[in-house]
C-alpha cells in the first residue's frame, strides 16, 4: 500500500505542476480573468492537495485556478472580483462571504446531496470533505493514559511548554470561533489567556507542528487529522512516531470542519460553476479526498486509508452549526486582544 500511495502522489504532483503552468500562462496574459468560457476559481485549498482535481475537472469544464486566496480578498474586491467560485479550506470563510451577500444560492440537487451537518443551512455553500481537529502527540514523551478528554487538560502544569499551535491558521481560528460559541466571549478569552500562560509553542501552520512532534521536538500539537494520515500514507505507520488523540464529549477541541465551495453572485456562467461543484461530489472525487488527501468524504462511506481511526459518524464535535463559524472577524479581534497573534 505504501508503494501504491507514493505512485499516486507522484502522479498528483505532476498533475499539480501541469495546472500550475496553465494558471501561470492564463494569469500573465492581458486579461487575468480569462475568457468568457473559462471559470475562475479562487482556492484557499493548497495546489498540492486539489490541483490534480482541478486539472481533471478542467478537462470538461474549463477552469483557471488561483491558489492561496482568502475570503478577505473577495470581500475587498466585492462585485469587481473576477472569481466565479471560491474553494475554501474552512467553513467560516464561506460563511463570511454569505453574510456579505456575495454568494449565489445553490441548486437543490447540489444542496441535498450533502448531509445537513456539512453544508450551509441557507443553501449558499456546500462542503466537499471533512476533517477533525485533533491533538497529535509523541508517545515517547506523553503516555496515552495521560491525554486529556478535552482542551482544558492542556492548561495543566504537566502540559506546560509541551503543546504546539498555529494561531494564524484558518482551522485554529475556527476552533477559537467554536470556543466562543460554546463558552461565550468571556469563557473563550479565559481559556486562551490560560493557554498562552502555559507557554505553548507557536508555529506557522499545521504541517510544521506534525513534523515537530514526529521529530521529538514537541510533545503534542493542535492540528487537523489528515496531516498525520498523509504522513502515514507516505512513510508507513511504523515510520511515523506521532499518534492522534481525538477529543470527546462535544469538546470545542473536537470540532469537525470542512473544505467547502460556493459560487459568487458575480459569476459569468453560473450553470458551469454549479457543474464544477457537482464534479466535486462524484464518487471518484470523494474517494480522492479519502485516499489522497486523508480527509473524510461527506458523501458515501469510503474509509480513510489508515486502520483504527474513527469514522466521521463516530466523532463527537461540539453542538454548533458550520454557519455559526462565519464570525471570523470577531475571532481575529479576540486573538489580537489576548496576544495570540
Amino acid at each position: 500500500m505504501q508503494t501504491t500511495s507514493l505512485i499516486r502522489r507522484a502522479i498528483a504532483t505532476a498533475g499539480a505542476a501541469l495546472i500550475a503552468t496553465s494558471v501561470l500562462a492564463a494569469c500573465t496574459g492581458s486579461d487575468s480573468s480569462g475568457d468568457d468560457e473559462t471559470l475562475i476559481l479562487y482556492s484557499g485549498r493548497s495546489e498540492s492537495l486539489v490541483g490534480p482535481l482541478v486539472e481533471r475537472i478542467g478537462g470538461t469544464i474549463p477552469v483557471t485556478a488561483a491558489y492561496d486566496k482568502k475570503a478577505a480578498q473577495i470581500l475587498e474586491e466585492g462585485d469587481r472580483s473576477p472569481a466565479d467560485l471560491f474553494f475554501a479550506q474552512d467553513a467560516g470563510e464561506l460563511g463570511a462571504l454569505a453574510d456579505a451577500g456575495l454568494l449565489e444560492p445553490l441548486p437543490a440537487d447540489i444542496v441535498e446531496t450533502v448531509p445537513d451537518a456539512y453544508r450551509s443551512g441557507t443553501g449558499s455553500w456546500t462542503s466537499t470533505s471533512a476533517r477533525s481537529r485533533v491533538l497529535i502527540y509523541d508517545p515517547r514523551q506523553l503516555s496515552s493514559d495521560d491525554l486529556p478528554a478535552g482542551i482544558d487538560g492542556l492548561l495543566t502544569p504537566e502540559m506546560r511548554g509541551k503543546v504546539g499551535y498555529a494561531p494564524t491558521n484558518a482551522s485554529f481560528k475556527s476552533f477559537v470561533t467554536a470556543l466562543r460559541l460554546t463558552r461565550g466571549e468571556d469563557g473563550a478569552r479565559e481559556w486562551l489567556t490560560a493557554f498562552l500562560a502555559n507557554d505553548p509553542k507557536s508555529f506557522e501552520g499545521n504541517g510544521p507542528i506534525v513534523e515537530a512532534v514526529n521529530n521529538g521536538q514537541l510533545a503534542a500539537g493542535l492540528t487537523n487529522h489528515y496531516y498525520w494520515v498523509q504522513e502515514v500514507q507516505e512513510k508507513g505507520l511504523e515510520n511515523v512516531p506521532g499518534r492522534l488523540h481525538f477529543f470527546s464529549d462535544q469538546d470545542p477541541g473536537a470540532l469537525v470542519n470542512v473544505g467547502a465551495i460556493g459560487v459568487l453572485k458575480t459569476a459569468g456562467d453560473k450553470e458551469a460553476a454549479f457543474d464544477f461543484i457537482r464534479q466535486l461530489h462524484t464518487p471518484e472525487t470523494q474517494t480522492y479526498f479519502a485516499t489522497e488527501v486523508g480527509e473524510y468524504p461527506v458523501i458515501g462511506d469510503e474509509p480513510l486509508p489508515v486502520e483504527g481511526l474513527p469514522t466521521l459518524n463516530q466523532l463527537s464535535p461540539p453542538k454548533i452549526t458550520l454557519d455559526e463559524l462565519a464570525d471570523v472577524s470577531g475571532t481575529d479581534k479576540l486573538l489580537n486582544e489576548v496576544g495570540a497573534v
